[in-house]
């Protein structure tokens, strides 16, 4: 029997969500769960727009030759889904990355298009042991924030810096003020050399604490290209689940022989950033269904709009095509049930605002509001529009 705040419980609860054994680590969304990651796409889109990243998409299926190319083949392939005949190999990606590498190896930039920021919001493929499958937390597909910075050595510092303080504040702003973050050295298996593997882990390092971190150090964790700070987020009952991440790469433009031009016109490799706020929105997702009660501004549905009797369905059905206008998730119910059961049930669906439209409400124009444990108030029809799209408004 599942917690009964274990997200794997309250998706399906909630309609948002369900797995199945003919599609196992894969989720199946439902409308209003859809409508939750789609909400979390569109914060991260406006944070990545802000910092000046552009989005990019690219290919789901490659062949292995891009694979053993940048290194994936030798060192990941046993989390690879991989398909072909004919020594016609391919596998469905792990990571954006590679892709990421190809757009930029046909820009022809020079120092100062640099640094050049890519995002994507991507679906990947990992092929996880069966074992380690736990609901939204531990998928095989997931979709990834991901995002790539290429930039000269000098840049280096400051774009780490910055991304730590972002991300640091995202969370504080999405409810996750307690952010644990680790560093991630280099693991035993590993492409590059040691002096790269020391100037990445030493640069990485200095940036951190620039970034006023302290991360706990993680031997043997980093990825096989370069070390990382993972940014973790406890669940229900405590356990730490990374979700951020950004990592200093020194190898993977070297394998693909990527080059700049530089302000005296020589070539010079750049550096590459690998980084992502919420890691994987799936799990992301988790994490926001165990904790009491979604935020306003993520709710599949943000208000539903009751007319106490068919007298007052014209309109409520009126201030409902307002609210939907106006930007807000609404729905009317106009059952004949109770006023008390409608209530009762919106509250169940994790609806966090309730608009009572009864005789009095129509005469004096104004819609009764109830939110939260049983707060109450009356308002005029546009004050009430107002406060309720301040309340569901996104904090980021």
């Amino acid at each position: 029997m599942l917690d009964a705040n274990d997200h794997r419980a309250v998706g399906p609860r909630l309609g948002l969500f369900h797995l199945q054994d003919e599609a196992p680590g894969m989720v199946f969304w439902h409308p209003k769960g859809l409508v939750l990651m789609q909400a979390l796409e569109a914060a991260v889109r406006r944070r990545t727009h802000a910092e000046g990243y552009q989005e990019v998409r690219t290919p789901q299926l490659l062949r292995r030759s891009l694979w053993e190319a940048s290194g994936h083949w030798q060192h990941f392939r046993q989390h690879m889904f991989v398909q072909g005949e004919a020594g016609l190999c391919a596998a469905l990606k792990p990571v954006n990355c590679p892709c990421h590498i190809q757009i930029f190896a046909r820009s022809a930039l020079s120092y100062r298009d640099l640094p050049l920021r890519l995002c994507e919001l991507g679906v990947c493929h990992r092929d996880e042991p069966a074992g380690t499958l736990h609901g939204l937390f531990r998928l095989r597909q997931f979709t990834q924030d991901d995002g790539h910075i290429f930039c000269a050595d000098e840049h280096i510092a400051g774009e780490i810096e910055r991304f730590c303080r972002g991300a640091l504040a995202f969370y504080a702003a999405l409810g996750f003020p307690d952010v644990h973050v680790a560093l991630s050295t280099r693991p035993p298996e590993r492409a590059g050399d040691d002096a790269t593997w020391d100037l990445a882990e030493a640069r990485l390092a200095a940036a951190a604490e620039a970034a006023g971190l302290r991360p706990t150090l993680q031997p043997g964790e980093g990825a096989f290209y370069g070390p990382k700070l993972e940014l973790s987020v406890g669940d229900h009952v405590g356990r730490r689940w990374q979700c951020g991440t950004i990592q200093l790469d020194l190898v993977l433009p070297a394998r693909f022989d990527i080059h700049y031009v530089d302000a005296a016109g020589q070539r010079r490799r750049p550096a590459m950033l690998h980084r992502a706020l919420y890691g994987s929105l799936e799990r992301f997702v988790a994490l926001l269904l165990e904790r009491d009660v979604l935020p306003a501004w993520l709710a599949p549905v943000q208000v539903v709009l009751a007319p106490v009797g068919p007298e007052q369905r014209p309109a409520a059905a009126a201030i409902l095509g307002q609210l939907r206008a106006a930007g807000l998730r609404a729905e009317l119910d106009e059952r004949d049930e109770t006023l008390a059961r409608r209530v009762a049930e919106a509250h169940a669906g994790a609806v966090p605002c309730f608009a009572v439209i009864g005789p009095r409400e129509v005469a004096s124009d104004a819609l009764a509001l109830r939110e939260g444990a049983g707060a109450q108030r009356v308002l005029g029809r546009e004050q009430a529009i107002t406060h309720l799209l301040q309340r569901c408004a996104p904090p980021v």
